[in-house]
């Protein structure tokens, strides 16, 4: 009897060979791009030899599942890379990050469900087809001309894959734009998307003071959701701190921390690798302080507020 890997190649070799016809047919393949492809081609058999019978136990190992992990690293890897300013290091976790899109393709073609080829025909395709502009005779002169466009080319698609699948409710019902945003994303990262694809088609403020206006007015609602409408350090006192958490409290903190990510956003920064700075901007003060605490005898923990607060501002010009 055939194995699977076998039985996996034969039916992948049955399948139809889709054409790329003369979609993009504009674009200009260089030298350049040829070396790449050489480079490319070289990575992926590279990467079928490591999963081969004779080669990398670790590597046979692997499923979809044990490398998630390994993705969600690499892709943080590269932004800690892109903030170093160092152009090989940049390139370097670039690579590592391409490596994990070879990887699951890898796995993907030897359970004969896709290969690597499908996945760059799939984006090649995807990228003409949401570009009419410059593949096509669609007019689309500023950016956001560019993203209004994009999103509903977009919600076209969603609804003809919906359609494809013969789903039997609500096939003729128009997709939502936010469809296309997965639950499982971090929070903030989440509402930067939801909020995102709504200005795309207008749904926004029109100034940065009407953003800020409304965090102001999400910070109002917070206190006046308090009990007293204040709140005190949250190891103060245990009992009243856990009798604040009510669902109008968790509600209004939402709230307020969804008007935040907006004012990320409207200003064009992105609040995920913003937050990350300051986390470690307030990790390496905080370091400081404890350091400097030592230095006078004693843990940070046994320091006055009073010092802590004089620490904390010595800990912003030190070097």
């Amino acid at each position: 009897m055939p194995s699977k890997r076998k039985r996996a190649l034969r039916a992948r070799k049955r399948r139809p060979v889709r054409r790329l016809a003369t979609l993009g047919s504009e674009v200009t393949v260089t030298k350049r791009d040829q070396a790449a492809g050489e480079w490319f081609a070289r990575l992926v058999a590279l990467q079928a030899r490591l999963r081969s019978p004779n080669g990398c136990p670790w590597d046979r190992e692997q499923t979809h599942a044990s490398l998630r992990k390994y993705l969600i690293e690499e892709a943080y890897e590269v932004l800690d890379a892109m903030d170093a300013s160092d152009p090989r290091k940049f390139a370097s976790e670039l690579g590592d990050l391409l490596l994990q899109v070879v990887f699951h393709a890898n796995i993907a073609e030897s359970e004969g469900r896709f290969g690597i080829s499908d996945v760059i025909e799939a984006v090649y395709t995807k990228m003409v087809r949401r570009h009419p502009h410059v593949f096509g005779d669609v007019v689309a002169k500023t950016p956001g001309a560019v993203l209004k466009n994009w999103e509903r080319i977009k919600a076209a698609e969603r609804t003809a894959e919906k359609k494809e699948k013969g789903a039997a409710k609500g096939e003729g019902k128009p997709e939502s734009i936010l469809a296309g945003v997965p639950r499982s994303m971090p929070a903030v990262l989440e509402a930067y998307q939801l909020s995102r694809r709504a200005s795309r088609i207008g749904f926004d403020w029109e100034n940065i003071e009407g953003v800020l206006d409304k965090l102001d007015e999400e910070r109002r609602e917070l206190l006046s959701s308090l009990p007293g409408g204040h709140a005190t350090s949250e190891h103060t006192d245990a009992r009243s701190h856990a009798a604040r958490l009510t669902p109008e409290v968790e509600e209004e903190v939402g709230d307020l921390l969804f008007a935040g990510v907006n004012v990320a956003r409207f200003v064009g920064i992105d609040p995920e690798i913003a937050l990350k700075k300051a986390n470690r901007k307030f990790k390496q003060r905080f370091q400081w302080m404890e350091t400097a605490a030592a230095r006078e005898g004693h843990p940070l923990a046994d320091v006055p507020r009073e010092r802590m607060e004089e620490l904390w501002n010595q800990s912003k010009t030190a070097k």
